[in-house]
Formats: structure tokens, C-alpha cells, sequence
């Protein structure tokens, strides 16, 4: 079969399309499944570079986000059958994340225990199911699962064009808030804008906090009602003092990531000062996977999303990942509605 492997540690030019890639065979209490779509994050990027405590069995094929068809099942499984669609939660407590651990998405075949199979609801797409699960669903278990955000309040989001931006921007919206998308282009801003966010901010070209605290005022000490209610601040680095200092008394950081860095300069006074919450959320739930199929089956969600027409152009996909050339999600598809 046709895959794409990671041969070792470093760059892009470590991805190797091959084409006889050995098909596996579905061990017990497994499934073989025929690969319809796979969307990228950017931990296939670390995965790529390779990352510190992590071993990673090499060669692997990435792609942690994957849907398809049930080819067969193992004879000790039950309640699958060939033809089923499917979505694959990516994560075995025991066997690590697909695409990590073992082989993922981005081959035309792969096998899974069937307890980590998710039955796709009718009328969703396979490439719509394959954007959900690392960062829908780490942005549904930031907001949702954790209560963080409510109707009415200011919420910003930052690094609000990526997969688990335009969920939070999304999220955030449905719980009926008023968001604000920080991003990096005009056509980003465009794009968010379309995608229901209130307000958007190339923060190329402005300042995001000089225009939180002329749009939303200058947050008080004694006032609840000046500054911002929410940041999502999942990029770290020197965004973070500047966000502490766009909250109003009593607001919240919602922290899942540190993609510009993981050790900011810190300012611990405006934490105690205006009665500041940081929470933190890692990671994802399968309820909470279950729960964005039901939002995407009944029309209450549609995942912006880049298609990438098979795996010859999944090397060129990666560099659009890493150059942060989309907007939402970008999905490898193979075949398949």
C-alpha cells in the first residue's frame, strides 16, 4: 500500500512517500480500516522533529486524526462490520497516540483496537470527522467540559486561524459569547470573520491589546466590567504579561499549548491584583470527540477546512503546516464522501 513515513528526526525532508508499504493485518480485538481522510497539527510536526521523553518508533506513518471504512474486523470483535464508517479516537492509554506510538492516517490502510472506533452519524463527512478529534476536541474539553466561558462575556482568542482557534472561536460563539480573533493576515481575518467571530485583529499590523483596551476598557481593581472576560492563550512566549494585563477584574486565561514558548516573562501582580484565573486543560476527552460528531451531524458546527486530494500532495500539506499556510484544518483525503 501507498504511505507516508517518517524515516527519521528532522526536517521535511524526512517524509518519504513510499509505495509498497507492507498492508497490516488486524490483530485480536482489532480492525482494519480502509484511510478516507486525515487531517494534520501540529503534533505531527513535533513528531517529525522529535521530541524530548518521547520515543518514537521510526520508520512511522504520521496522521493522528483519522477516518474511514472498516475493511474487516478481528473474530474476537464484535458490533463492527465491514463497510461501517468510522472516525478513530487517537488515544490508548496503554498504546500511546496513533501516528505517534504506531502507525496513523496518512497510509491508505491501518489497523486499531475496535474499542477506539467511533461510528460516524449520518451525513457527516469523513473529512469533516477527521478535523474533530486532537483540536476540536482539545478546544471543546478547554471551554465546554470545563465551564470556562459564558454567554455575553469579551472572549479573545489567539492563534484563532489554526485548528484549535477556529474551534475555540466557534465554541465560544455557540455558548453565546462575543469573540475576538487575534490572527496573522488579512485574509486570516476575512476567514474568522466569516466563521462568526464578532471582531477580528491582524496582529501584524495592530496592536491586540492597545485595541482589547480601546474596545473594551481599561481593566479596574474594583470594576468587573472594564477589560476582557476570557483569553485563550494556548501560544505563550511574549503574548502572555500583555494578556494578564487585558483581563478584567476576576477574568480567566485558558491555557492548552505554549506554541511560542512555554517559559514567558510573568508579572504575578496583575494575577492577584484583578483576582485573575489561569486554567489549564490538557489533551481531549472521547465524550467530548462524541459530542462535536453529534454538533457537525445536526449542522451546528461545520469545521473550516483545506482538502488536500490524496497522498501524493501529503509532503506539501506538511510545509502548509508548518508555514501556517490555512485556516482551520488541513485534511488529506483518499477516496470517499
Amino acid at each position: 500500500m501507498r504511505a507516508l513515513l517518517i524515516t527519521e528526526h528532522g526536517g521535511l525532508d524526512k517524509l518519504a512517500l513510499v509505495e509498497n508499504h507492507p498492508v497490516p493485518t488486524p490483530g485480536p480485538g482489532e480492525a482494519l480500516v480502509r484511510v478516507r481522510a486525515t487531517s494534520l497539527n501540529y503534533h505531527d510536526l513535533f513528531t517529525l522533529r522529535g521530541m524530548p521523553g518521547i520515543t518514537v518508533p521510526l520508520p512511522i506513518v504520521p496522521g493522528l486524526d483519522v477516518a474511514g471504512e472498516v475493511v474487516e474486523v478481528a473474530d474476537d470483535v464484535a458490533g463492527w462490520s465491514a463497510g461501517d464508517h468510522v472516525l478513530v479516537y487517537p488515544l490508548d492509554e496503554d498504546l500511546g497516540l496513533v501516528g505517534e506510538t504506531r502507525d496513523g492516517g496518512l497510509a491508505e490502510y491501518l489497523t486499531i483496537p475496535a474499542e477506539q472506533l467511533i461510528a460516524l452519524p449520518d451525513g457527516v463527512s469523513f473529512a469533516d470527522a477527521a478535523a474533530l478529534p486532537v483540536a476540536y476536541g482539545t478546544a471543546y474539553r478547554m471551554i465546554v467540559e470545563k465551564g470556562t466561558i459564558s454567554a455575553g462575556e469579551n472572549v479573545l482568542v489567539l492563534g484563532a486561524s489554526g485548528g484549535v482557534g477556529t474551534a475555540a472561536v466557534t465554541l465560544a460563539k455557540g455558548l453565546g459569547a462575543h469573540v475576538v480573533a487575534a490572527v496573522g493576515s488579512e485574509q486570516k481575518r476575512e476567514a474568522l470573520l466569516a466563521a462568526g467571530a464578532d471582531w477580528a485583529v491582524n496582529y501584524r499590523e495592530d496592536d491586540v491589546y492597545a485595541w482589547a483596551r480601546e474596545t473594551f476598557g481599561k481593566p479596574s481593581r474594583k470594576d468587573p466590567g472594564p477589560g476582557l472576560d476570557v483569553i485563550v492563550n494556548f501560544t505563550g512566549g511574549d503574548t502572555w504579561r500583555p494578556s494578564l494585563r487585558s483581563l478584567g477584574l476576576g477574568g480567566r486565561i485558558l491555557v492548552c499549548g505554549a506554541t511560542a514558548g512555554y517559559d514567558p516573562v510573568e508579572d504575578l501582580r496583575y494575577i492577584w491584583s484583578f483576582e485573575q484565573q489561569v486554567i489549564g486543560s490538557n489533551g481531549f476527552t472521547r465524550d467530548g470527540v462524541e459530542a462535536l460528531l453529534g454538533l457537525v451531524g445536526s449542522g451546528s458546527l461545520t469545521p473550516p477546512v483545506t482538502l488536500v486530494d490524496g497522498l501524493d500532495g501529503a509532503a506539501d500539506a506538511f510545509a502548509r503546516l508548518e508555514g501556517r499556510d490555512f485556516v482551520g484544518k488541513i485534511v488529506i483525503t483518499q477516496g470517499g464522501e
